[in-house]
């Protein structure tokens, strides 16, 4: 699988600051942004795969309302993400 225990340790503890804050959405934006390149690279074998077309397209809409909701709580916190997971050009 993908996204195993240890994955996702990793990933709240780099984004998240510690292993257990699952709830920050700097974690959580870090975890739908692993999730999105998994599934895209799905898609690109797959491409009449419908159904995960559709769940990534939910997935890119929670990652930009979680995006949106940083932005208006704290545009610092909000800019290291993007820079740290490289989401803007």
């Amino acid at each position: 699988m993908y996204l195993t225990k240890e994955v996702k340790a990793e990933l709240f503890k780099k984004h998240g600051k510690t292993v257990t804050n699952t709830g920050s959405a700097e974690g959580q934006i870090a975890l739908f942004t692993h999730r999105i390149k998994h599934l895209t690279g799905h898609l690109k074998n797959n491409h009449k795969d419908y159904n995960t077309e559709r769940s990534l397209v939910k997935l890119v809409g929670k990652r930009r309302s979680l995006l949106d909701y940083l932005i208006k709580k704290d545009v610092l916190r909000y800019r290291a993400i993007v820079k740290e997971l490289g989401l803007r050009k």
